[in-house]
């Protein structure tokens, strides 16, 4: 999903309550200068802000716009919090300097933003955990967005050789007040001379090394007249500064990098001593916090923003925690409904818990739901120590025994004690939990995810308008493979049973719909075994709904599911499923809307690509049924949708759920005698134990990005200097380069 630049933050008011016991210690700094056009929006994004312990001191630089004065003095009255001064004009750097020597004696942080640029609503607060539980650091960033005249992403790994050539970062920035005084802050008496950059380099050579937030936190808006450009325009004497300050630099910083994993067995803080305790007094509404590994665009995950999507947002109130480094391509999605952290983008595992205590008690939270994430199970049994008039609820999508003998299955049992209710997406699935893992009857409950009956409409749609922009042919039949091609889905039982359908009929195309690890695999093997006459791969795409429309049928092979989102989808369009009979497939599909399968490899075997031909039959014979029959089939499956598979249905019925959860919360959970130190030690386990998959996670984070070669690059490179300083490393160089080997050597480097 591609980064939507519309959904710019301070549009609209937002989160505007009234907090207990909050201090000034950020200090937000704001050079302005006659331009309103933008000022109403800024002044939005930052009093929508989640953390409130922050004053605003906006410095008037001689501004000779009486309409803009003006304005500035009617913002100053909307917010106790905001402070307005007036100097002559002298340019930027200078009114940021001035502001600093206005700032309140207890502030310890400046936060630098101009007065036409935007911070999402969670940037202080993500900023101040970050520079609090990161003690060394000097200052922090995020990752940014450039909007109006340019649009970007800009997410770039901190590297400080680089910055003596180019800035990577903008001016939007947390800064130890100390670090800023310790280097005279910008000094400058000269206008647009890249006087940010001039003070990164003036911090660097002083020792100083910032924190970098991987999320995109600050929005810098692009216009022609921007104080960027006018000191590209007076390019020899910015750089005339520029150079004369990387001559002071006499040593090489590395700046903290999120993700990362540096968990080693810390003894795990309740909360940190240093960030005081705020809190909600006046919301009126029954606050969820979610916890959920990531922002993503599956089954499981769209269930996730389904839920927070459609929540009566009078009622509730929501808080999303993720676990898991993950490309996020969902968060601005989540950001309309519920305020987002993601902790593996500013915070060390280490700090976690102390975060959620913190983000508990400002918010008032009423209930936690946990769905999906490893780590949220770890940590249930001590939020249930901690709060135990808290009432927790879980969603199962499934049981996996190929994934730690039963998955989140498994999790959610493991800490039964504490959790008021389970639900999970199918009767399957709760009978399982009841049989096989021992949980209590009463403390299980279905809520079927549901579908969307009104986006997936066939009526919205004409099928052959669609097929020709598909270049699809009239005369034969649609067949669709809508998911992720990994082992789950089984993509090579589809070829041998496209092999054998082949044999039959040739009036049908099978669309390869998807991206995954096994697709490379999967189209080597389609076109050795010469199926490409009846196969089209279409790749990734978010038009399901158009691939529904002009399909004939869905097909699912997988030796896993709970309860395909794609069985839902597909019935809503009318069309008909053929599917393997896993999880609660047969709950959806019934014999009007399709057939069901009978899988015959047993999950173990999940990475065994040999299939049986009884199995590959059975999917043969159930095809030709619903093609031959095709008619009677679809009258059926819309219908089988409505009758109580829709989305809303689904959050009417965890509406009740949650609202009766609250209200009576499981005693017997309450009276739990769980000790705080035994619940900090499974997280504790549960982190270590987890540590090569987070590690993998960074490491997929950071080589999407590009980031694997520049970061370790820039390691290698600091390893060399402190190397070359020794004789004997010296000498082992020459020699080896006089053997002839040196070379050979450098290309592996």
């Amino acid at each position: 999903m591609k980064f939507d630049f519309s959904k710019e933050p301070g549009r609209e008011e937002k989160n505007r309550y009234e907090y207990s016991n909050y201090e000034t210690t950020m200090s937000i700094i704001m050079p302005f200068y006659n331009e309103v056009t933008y000022l109403d929006q800024t002044i939005n994004s930052i009093l929508n802000q989640t953390f409130p312990n922050f004053e605003l001191l906006i410095i008037d630089d001689g501004s000779t716009n009486e309409t803009a004065i003006k304005k500035l003095q009617e913002i100053e009255k909307m917010d106790k919090r905001i402070k307005l001064f007036h100097k002559n004009n002298e340019g930027a750097s200078k009114a940021r300097d001035y502001g600093e020597t206005k700032v309140s004696p207890q502030s310890k942080y400046l936060v630098f933003c101009d007065s036409d640029d935007l911070l999402n609503e969670t940037f202080l607060e993500t900023g101040f955990w970050t520079l609090e539980t990161n003690t060394k650091a000097s200052w922090a960033y995020t990752d940014s967005i450039g909007f109006e005249g340019i649009e970007y992403t800009w997410n770039k790994w901190f590297d400080a050789k680089k910055m003596e050539k180019e800035n990577d970062l903008v001016i939007t920035s947390i800064i130890r007040k100390e670090a800023f005084e310790e280097v005279n802050g910008f000094e400058l008496n000269e206008k647009n001379v890249y006087e940010d950059w001039n003070l990164w380099l003036k911090l660097m050579a002083k020792g100083h090394f910032p924190v970098r937030m991987n999320y995109y936190g600050s929005w810098y808006r692009r216009k022609k007249e921007s104080e960027l450009n006018r000191a590209r325009n007076n390019n020899e004497r910015a750089m005339e500064i520029i150079n004369n300050t990387t001559k002071t630099i006499k040593q090489r910083v590395e700046a903290i990098q999120y993700p990362t994993f540096n968990y080693n067995w810390d003894i795990i803080p309740d909360k940190i001593n240093t960030i005081s305790k705020v809190q909600v007094i006046n919301n009126q509404k029954t606050n969820i916090l979610m916890i959920i590994p990531w922002m993503v665009m599956g089954g499981a995950d769209k269930f996730n923003f389904d839920l927070i999507s459609k929540l009566d947002k009078n009622k509730f109130e929501i808080t999303v925690i993720t676990t898991e480094p993950a490309i996020n391509t969902y968060r601005q999605e989540f950001e309309k409904f519920a305020t987002v952290y993601d902790l593996s983008t500013f915070l060390d595992q280490k700090y976690w818990i102390s975060f959620i205590n913190y983000i508990i008690e400002k918010n008032n939270i009423n209930i936690i739901i946990n769905t999906n994430s490893e780590i949220g199970y770890g940590m249930l049994p001590y939020l249930k120590a901690k709060y135990p008039q808290i009432p927790i609820l879980d969603y199962v999508h499934m049981e996996e025994w190929y994934n730690r003998n039963g998955g989140y299955s498994r999790d959610s049992s493991g800490v039964a004690s504490v959790i008021d209710k389970t639900l999970v997406c199918n009767e399957n699935s709760r009978k399982i939990l009841i049989d096989h893992f021992g949980r209590k009857p009463e403390e299980i409950e279905t809520v079927y995810i549901g579908v969307d009956e009104k986006q997936f409409d066939s009526k919205k749609y004409n099928k052959k308008e669609l097929k020709e922009k598909y270049k699809l042919p009239d005369d034969k039949f649609i067949i669709s493979f809508i998911c992720r091609i990994s082992e789950q889905k089984r993509p090579f039982l589809l070829l041998e049973v496209i092999k054998k359908l082949q044999q039959e009929r040739k009036d049908f195309l099978v669309l390869i719909v998807g991206d995954g690890n096994l697709l490379s695999q999967m189209k080597s093997s389609a076109k050795r075994m010469n199926l490409l006459d009846n196969m089209l791969f279409l790749g990734r795409t978010n038009k399901t709904d158009e691939i529904y429309a002009l399909s004939d049928m869905t097909i699912n092979c997988s030796i896993k599911e709970g309860l395909a989102l794609t069985a839902y989808e597909s019935l809503a369009m009318g069309v008909p499923v053929v599917s393997s009979d896993v999880g609660g497939q047969k709950e959806l599909i019934n014999e009007k809307t399709g057939v069901i399968v009978p899988c015959m490899q047993d999950e173990e075997d999940i990475f065994d690509f040999n299939y049986s031909d009884e199995e590959v039959d059975t999917y043969v014979k159930a095809i030709n049924k619903v093609l031959n029959n095709l008619k009677e089939y679809k009258k059926e499956c819309r219908k089988r949708i409505l009758d109580g598979f829709t989305i809303d249905q689904m959050v009417e019925h965890m509406t009740k759920i949650i609202e009766e959860t609250v209200k009576n919360p499981n005693k017997n959970k309450m009276m739990l005698n769980t000790n705080l130190d035994i619940g900090k030690e499974l997280i504790t386990n549960k982190f270590m134990l987890g540590q090569g998959k987070y590690e993998w996670e960074c490491k997929e984070y950071n080589n999407y990005y590009g980031f694997e070669t520049g970061g370790g690059n820039y390691k290698f490179e600091l390893f060399k200097e402190k190397m070359w300083q020794h004789k004997w490393y010296r000498g082992m160089i020459k020699v080896l380069q006089k053997m002839g080997i040196m070379g050979a050597i450098k290309k592996k480097m």
